[in-house]
């Protein structure tokens, strides 16, 4: 069990950027009250350190005003502030950022009729394979369904953008019951849905998720587990690289290992005829 508490005050210096559409004395005054600023730390400094005793009968506090004697050196201080201000750094962009797509990404288009209706879902995804967008076309609806559909569409893909997890949209409409619903053709995952809602994001989760729980048959190539085989050769991990960074994730629903042995088995055969 401690017996002692050691408390260590900073002082840290840092700035905020604000990106204002008007300059005036109203905004300039609100600045402190508003929360979406990016900040940057520029400096951390250690100023006081203090150690106490956590028996009761000893109530002593020792300060340590001179932090210079400290068994650390310079160079590990110099080491330690720099992480400090490295790691506040990241976690700054981290909140309140969006993270756009981009320009020419990757992604697949899913067509199912789902009743009488046809619903085609398109995907975009990061150079990682992480999915930043949705697109969601529909047949047999009205102009304001569409249009419904194509905004909720926009206001998904800036969830993901912003660090929404896929995994909130897919607890919060999975299960949604209305009309288009019944069963579903086209999709060999997929056999029936209670909604269009529920289509979408069951699909989402099975093919970026691995969530086998919401397919209704089981997988023909079965889990990538974004893993190999510790025997697998060198080669091999350098296809299903290749593979990895030429392929739409959802496309391919994780199933990269798949894909590394049928090139792998190109790549013998172009050898032979050689």
């Amino acid at each position: 069990m401690a017996k002692y508490l050691v408390e260590t005050y900073y002082t840290c210096t840092f700035k905020v950027n604000h990106y204002l559409d008007d300059i005036n004395e109203t905004d300039l005054k609100n600045l402190e009250k508003r929360d979406d600023g990016k900040f940057e730390v520029l400096d951390v400094k250690l100023d006081n350190r203090k150690t106490k005793s956590l028996d009761p009968n000893n109530n002593k506090v020792i300060n340590n005003k001179n932090l210079e004697v400290l068994s650390e050196t310079k160079q590990t201080s110099q080491q330690n502030k720099e992480s400090i201000i490295a790691n506040l750094n990241k976690s700054s962009e981290k909140n309140g950022r969006r993270f756009s797509m981009p320009d020419r990404r990757k992604g697949y288009i899913q067509k199912a009729t789902i009743g009488d209706h046809k619903v085609y879902l398109h995907t975009g995804e990061y150079e990682d394979g992480k999915i930043g967008e949705i697109f969601i076309d529909t047949s047999k609806e009205g102009e304001l369904v569409k249009a419904l559909m194509n905004n909720f569409a926009i206001a998904v893909s800036l969830g993901l953008q912003y660090g929404v997890p896929l995994d909130e949209f897919i607890n919060a409409f999975v299960g949604t019951k209305f009309e288009p619903s019944g069963k579903v053709h086209g999709n060999d995952r997929i056999l029936s849905a209670s909604s269009i809602l529920d289509y979408i994001f069951r699909e989402l989760a099975i093919s970026y998720q691995n969530r086998e729980d919401l397919a209704h048959t089981p997988s023909i190539g079965g889990n990538d587990i974004s893993s190999v085989d510790d025997q697998v050769s060198e080669d091999q991990n350098q296809l299903l690289k290749i593979v990895k960074d030429i392929t739409s994730k959802g496309f391919v629903r994780n199933n990269y290992k798949k894909n590394l042995v049928d090139l792998s088995d190109v790549k013998i055969s172009l050898k032979g005829k050689k």
